[in-house]
């Protein structure tokens, strides 16, 4: 018999079914035993008597089961309005025990667990109903964002995990080459060189929905591993990347959180300077109330600094990253006025979140030389680092520009939580670590050795 699912049960009336799942909850009575089967769809109550109570009785909060039974119609005063299938239950005819589960380490009906134990035994967090939505609200936000670009003509690209260490702004993770011991590969940042690579190539239109990576110090909003829409461009100019990302932010939050308010009709253009003058941030909230958590502030901030000073260093560093392009009165003289220059950068802002940051990007290659040599690269240096990129520049590379917009701090405020971990299936804490893989952990001598790597005592 095919197996029905709760949200299959109310046009059922009548008719025999299997069903399977977790018991949610079971009440047992001395002649009678209800029991709340969940699935991914929902719940669905489950009516046992007879010579199976017992057996029943047995039968633990959460333990998985398989019933056969008929669909009933509830009387009119036991129907429950809080669930979908509110209206049926199941007589059981035969029931059996996949698996027994034990006692569980926090209760799922329970909202105050700390958030450590919720880590610990994610696998039992996502059985809330939650977290599970946030997971399927996430994969229906993908999915929308998916083909609404390819019908834009862009073409999906996965690029490589692993890579070449190079500067881009924050600490790389380093995988230690075995077939090149002393050498290593670096987990991506992000796959900005590999998507101008895919401009070269003559894609055109890129994107992905990619995972990336940063040995960053702690904060709320971040994550080790985290998850960015990359998209790329050629043939394009600033107004045009906004428009696409306004375009595609305003058309998924309508079709999947119709209950939103947007602030602005368009999303505005706000100039670096003033946003700092006036808010003295760079991402300011300019929702008209800020209480209501359904009201949607967008807005891009353009013409940013293309450099800032790095004080502890004692040289000029990219504000946004290194292949970010003037704007172009500065292209030619950017060094005699690096306090002045402003750059091709841009930036949405959502409630006083940072979600965004793209550039049209410099593609001649003696320009973007130029800024390197004025970050204080040497020539080795910027051939050592960046010498395959601007081998390919010299190939032919159109004007092209982007821009990633940071998914899990956009469904973070999409699905209103505190936190970009509620948005996230198996994240880290804080301070970097996978609670429930015990996470960074020791490796064997014997890895080590193959690597070639010897481990400092601790001091």
């Amino acid at each position: 018999m095919q197996r029905i699912l709760s949200n299959q049960v109310n046009d059922l009336v009548g008719k025999s079914v299997m069903m399977q799942g977790w018991a949610q909850t079971v009440r047992a009575h001395a002649k009678v035993v209800f029991i709340d089967l969940r699935d991914r769809t929902g719940l669905t109550q489950l009516v046992i008597t007879g010579e199976l109570v017992e057996q029943a009785k047995g039968i633990t909060n959460e333990s998985v089961i398989t019933i056969n039974g008929t669909v009933t119609e509830r009387p009119q005063s036991l129907i429950n309005a809080n669930i979908a299938s509110g209206k049926v239950e199941v007589q059981v005819k035969e029931v059996s025990v996949e698996t027994v589960a034990e006692p569980l380490p926090f209760p799922l009906t329970e909202e105050k667990v700390s958030e450590e134990v919720r880590l610990k035994y994610r696998y039992l967090d996502i059985r809330r109903k939650k977290l599970s939505d946030n997971l399927r609200a996430r994969s229906a936000a993908n999915e929308f964002i998916r083909t609404f670009l390819l019908k834009k003509d862009f073409v999906e690209v996965e690029t490589p995990y692993i890579s070449k260490s190079t500067p881009e702004g924050a600490r790389d993770y380093l995988v230690p080459s075995r077939i090149e011991p002393g050498k290593f590969y670096a987990l991506p940042q992000s796959p900005q060189q590999y998507k101008q690579l895919l401009m070269v190539a003559g894609l055109e239109r890129y994107f992905q929905i990619a995972r990336c990576f940063r040995d960053e110090d702690s904060r709320g909003d971040r994550q080790p591993e985290f998850t960015q829409l990359d998209l790329e461009m050629s043939f394009t100019n600033r107004d045009e990347v906004m428009e696409l990302i306004e375009d595609l932010f305003t058309s998924l939050v309508k079709k999947l959180f119709p209950e939103k308010a947007f602030t602005f009709d368009r999303f505005p253009r706000l100039k670096y300077a003033d946003t700092i003058k006036e808010y003295n941030s760079d991402k300011p909230d300019l929702r008209k109330d800020k209480s209501n958590d359904d009201e949607l502030a967008f807005a891009f901030v353009v013409d940013f600094p293309l450099f800032e000073w790095k004080e502890s260093e004692k040289r000029y560093d990219a504000t946004h990253h290194p292949f970010t392009s003037p704007t172009p009165e500065f292209e030619d003289n950017f060094e005699k006025k690096p306090k002045e220059a402003l750059s091709l950068q841009y930036d949405l802002v959502l409630n006083g979140s940072e979600i965004a940051g793209g550039s049209i990007r410099i593609h001649k290659p003696e320009v973007l030389e130029r800024v390197f040599s004025f970050m204080g690269h040497s020539k080795e240096g910027i051939q050592a680092k960046f010498g395959h990129l601007l081998e390919a520049f010299r190939y032919g590379v159109p004007p092209h520009g982007g821009i990633a917009p940071g998914l899990d701090r956009l469904y973070t405020i999409l699905l209103k939580e505190e936190s970009i971990r509620d948005v996230i299936a198996f994240p880290k804490t804080g301070d970097g670590h996978d609670l429930l893989m015990n996470a960074p952990s020791d490796v064997d001598e014997a890895q080590l050795k193959e690597l070639g790597l010897q481990l400092r005592p601790k001091k």
